[in-house]
C-alpha cells in the first residue's frame, strides 16, 4: 500500500498552488508558490495592492515558518481567512458603490450603514428607529421567503432579515383591509420580502432594508414597487447565503 507523505514543512496549498503527483498519480504533496509569484496570481484576481502585500508577508512568514507554532494544516486556512475577509471587504466596497450610484425612491430616507451594528444578540435591543432599518439583529431570523405574518414580530428577530438583504413591510392600525390584502398578496409573490403589522410605526405603511426605509399612506402608490425593485434583494448581503426559511415559523 502507497501511504501519502506529508506536505514538506514549508508547504503551503495556497490558491492556485502547484501540485507534484505522488506514485499513484493523485496529488500527494503541494509545492509552494513562490512569494512573488502569489503576489502575481492575486494581482491577476483583481486584488487590491495594500491586501496583496498584507497576504503575502503573511504567506512569506508561513513558508519560512514564521507561523510555526500553528499546526501545519492550519497555515492555509490563516491565508485563506485574509483571503475571505479581502473579498468580503471588497464586497461591501462594490456594494457601496451600487448602493451610491443607485437613485433614490421619492421619500425615501437613508442611513449610513456604518453606523448600523450587526452584532447578534439574543434579548432585546432598543433600536433608535421604527421600525428599524439595521442595529443589533437576533441571532435567528424570521421566515423571510414572502412571508405574511398577521401578528405582530421581534424587531430583532426582522432586523436579521434585513441584514441578509430582504425587505420588511409593516403597517399600523390606519391602514384599510384592502391595503392590507394588496400587499400581501405583492409580498407573497415576492421572495426576500415578509411582512407584519407594526401598530407603534409612525407612518400607514413603511418599507424598510437595511438602511433605507419610505413611508407611504397607500399601498397603490407607485412607489411600493419602486422600493421592493430597488432593495430585494437589500443593498446589504453581509451572508448571501441565508435560507429564506429559519426556525422561527410563521404564525
Amino acid at each position: 500500500m502507497v501511504r501519502a507523505q506529508r506536505p514538506p514543512a514549508d508547504g503551503l496549498r495556497g490558491p492556485r498552488s502547484r501540485r507534484s503527483p505522488g506514485p499513484t498519480g493523485r496529488d500527494l504533496r503541494y509545492v509552494p508558490l513562490t512569494p512573488e509569484a502569489y503576489a502575481e496570481q492575486q494581482r491577476a484576481q483583481g486584488v487590491p495592492e495594500e491586501w496583496v502585500q498584507l497576504t503575502v508577508g503573511l504567506y512569506e512568514q508561513v513558508r519560512s515558518g514564521g507561523l510555526a507554532c500553528l499546526p501545519h494544516h492550519r497555515h492555509a486556512i490563516v491565508v485563506a481567512w485574509l483571503a475571505g475577509q479581502w473579498a468580503y471587504h471588497a464586497d461591501q466596497d462594490r456594494e457601496r458603490e451600487a448602493a451610491a450610484a443607485r437613485p433614490r425612491v421619492s421619500g425615501e430616507r437613508v442611513w449610513d450603514t456604518d453606523t448600523l451594528t450587526y452584532d447578534h444578540v439574543e434579548g432585546g435591543v432598543g433600536h433608535p428607529m421604527t421600525p428599524p432599518v439595521g442595529g443589533a439583529p437576533d441571532k435567528t431570523w424570521m421566515t423571510c421567503d414572502g412571508t405574511v405574518y398577521t401578528e405582530t414580530i421581534r424587531d430583532e428577530n426582522a432586523v436579521h432579515c434585513l441584514e441578509h438583504g430582504a425587505v420588511w413591510i409593516t403597517y399600523n392600525g390606519t391602514a384599510t383591509a384592502t391595503d392590507v390584502k394588496r400587499l400581501a398578496g405583492k409580498v407573497t409573490r415576492t421572495p426576500y420580502t415578509l411582512m407584519s403589522p407594526v401598530t407603534r410605526q409612525s407612518g400607514t405603511i413603511t418599507l424598510s432594508a437595511w438602511g433605507h426605509q419610505l413611508s407611504v399612506d397607500s399601498a397603490s402608490d407607485p412607489r411600493v414597487e419602486q422600493f421592493i425593485t430597488a432593495y430585494v434583494p437589500g443593498p446589504r448581503l453581509r451572508n448571501r447565503a441565508l435560507p429564506a426559511r429559519a426556525a422561527v415559523p410563521p404564525r
